[in-house]
């Protein structure tokens, strides 16, 4: 036997079918928005117009302020940057989910 670990769901499109894939296994009956997308456009929908909310995690890992930098704390640069880089990946996700849709509308 084959044991296997899984990850959760790093993307909007996975998560959708996650979503599907764990009611499906559980015996119960699919119902949401995300089952009536897949009724109608299939697999290929879920994929190019994802509707749920991605799965982001992070971790904190403790720093000390070293001692040559008494007025500026490298930390808060750090967390700023990794910030800024989050918001930057989430504002690059809705371009790409505004363009899918503005290409299946047309």
């Amino acid at each position: 036997m084959i044991a296997r670990s899984f990850w959760p769901a790093g993307e909007a499109a996975q998560e959708d079918y996650e979503q599907l894939r764990n009611a499906v296994l559980a015996g119960v009956p699919i119902v949401g928005t995300t089952a009536d997308r897949f009724r109608h456009g299939g697999l290929g929908d879920l994929i190019r117009t994802p509707q749920a909310t991605p799965l982001f995690r992070g971790g904190m890992v403790g720093a000390v302020r070293p001692a040559w930098t008494p007025h500026v704390d490298p930390r808060v640069e750090a967390l700023a940057d990794s910030f800024s880089w989050v918001l930057a990946a989430v504002e690059r996700q809705r371009d790409e989910r505004d363009d899918a849709i503005t290409e299946v509308q047309t």
